[in-house]
């Protein structure tokens, strides 16, 4: 793993709060909070309700962009911009693989007919930090 993938691999393994953005049917972009994590592969889980609107604007328009590393202003270091295509699964291994009992309050497990895990692979990810005007870029396979 090269040190700019390592770094941004660091910053997004742990499960956290990320801003997705999505587009909606009229082509507006929609931003809400999803929890998910990043693989060493970089590329990104959270999970949601196959009737969520999330699932509606990424079945209509795949693209989406995430954020995610700045929790404030006085302790953010480095975050992330992330440019990519989301991916609907519903697959056993992935649902179970993702599985936390906090999502109980959503789901009944990881067999719940909504559960489903979005999977977002990245096109681009921008490295940005404090007292920096010029964001690191890494793009998979450059």
């Amino acid at each position: 793993m090269n040190d700019l993938k390592e770094r941004i691999f660091n910053l997004a393994q742990a499960p956290q709060l990320l801003n997705l953005a999505t587009i909606t049917e009229e082509g507006k972009p929609w931003v809400r909070y999803v929890f998910g994590s990043a693989d060493a592969e970089l590329n990104f889980r959270f999970c949601t309700s196959l009737c969520s609107d999330k699932i509606r604007h990424i079945r209509h328009n795949a693209n989406v962009h995430l954020s995610l590393g700045a929790k404030d202003l006085m302790t953010a270091k480095e975050w992330l911009q992330v440019e990519g295509v989301a991916e609907i699964s519903t697959a056993q291994a992935e649902r179970h693989a993702f599985w936390n009992d906090g999502f109980l309050a959503y789901f009944t497990g990881p067999d719940d007919p909504n559960f489903c895990v979005v999977i977002v692979t990245p096109s681009l990810i921008e490295l940005a930090a404090m007292g920096s005007m010029a964001a690191e870029v890494w793009q998979p396979g450059k």
